[in-house]
């Protein structure tokens, strides 16, 4: 763990990297020094070779209130030239991130669930996009990735009204992934990176990339652009040992990272 009274704080657990958001007297509010540092988390995440999975969560009572107003009013915007916004947006990893949330997850801390993979929050926390509210325009995702993701006219009256749902609405709309109690989300996306764990290093970033990517595709395109990227998995060593595991009854040992 790095210093406690850093933006962001990384953990390793395992394969796992848990990053924290820790400004709670701001409730996790982004300035330019922690997009800085989550960027930075992030290029670390991606270059080692034992951490497999990513899970962001915030310190204290809120996930994140997205970009510090107060720090925007004096110019500091949490955002970064490479990675985007709040270091992260922009340019996610190409491993897979969980986003854990308690409390609230608004403005741009729901645009910071939208750039992770899958989402685990705890049954009374709040989501929503608010900026117009403010008469400011979502521009960290939300207007792009939310009606992707969830049926297009509830997207369009979250985004117009400003209003917040509750997690559970959010998990019957199949934008959460997995509900957990009060102060458990971050325990239920552990449970979640291990299942994870459990597959292939290789096959899972390709499958990620691979997902993401779809949308951009026709299905013509689809079928040959997969396979440039299934194709190194499909000749490793790991599908291997994933056949012979299979056949042999036993957990696979995989060589990958």
């Amino acid at each position: 763990m790095e210093k406690k009274n850093e933006p962001i704080l990384t953990e390793k657990r395992g394969h796992v990297l848990v990053i924290t958001i820790n400004r709670p007297e701001a409730r996790n509010a982004f300035d330019g020094a922690t997009a800085a540092a989550m960027e930075s988390a992030i290029d670390g995440f991606e270059a080692d070779p034992d951490l497999r999975v990513a899970i962001v969560t915030g310190a204290g009572k809120a996930f994140s209130a997205g970009q510090d107003l107060k720090a925007a009013a004096r110019g500091d915007m949490g955002a970064t030239r490479r990675r985007g916004g709040f270091g992260i947006m922009g340019q996610p990893p190409n491993k897979p991130v969980i986003a854990a949330v308690e409390g609230h997850a608004v403005a741009g801390g729901l645009e910071l669930c939208l750039a992770c993979d899958l989402i685990v929050a705890a049954r009374d926390a709040r989501m929503g996009v608010p900026e117009v509210r403010h008469n400011l325009v979502a521009v960290g995702g939300a207007l792009f990735r939310l009606p992707r993701r969830i049926p297009y006219h509830v997207a369009m009256e979250l985004a117009l009204t400003g209003e917040t749902r509750s997690a559970e609405e959010m998990h019957r709309l199949g934008l959460v992934n997995r509900l957990a109690e009060p102060g458990r989300a971050l325990e239920g996306a552990l449970e979640l990176a291990e299942r994870i764990l459990e597959n292939g290093p290789l096959a899972v970033a390709a499958t990620k990339q691979i997902l993401q990517r779809s949308g951009e595709w026709t299905d013509e395109q689809a079928w040959r652009e997969q396979m440039k990227i299934a194709q190194p998995v499909m000749q490793s060593e790991d599908m291997r040992e994933g056949l012979q595991a299979f056949a042999e009854k036993r957990k696979p040992v995989w060589k990958a990272r």
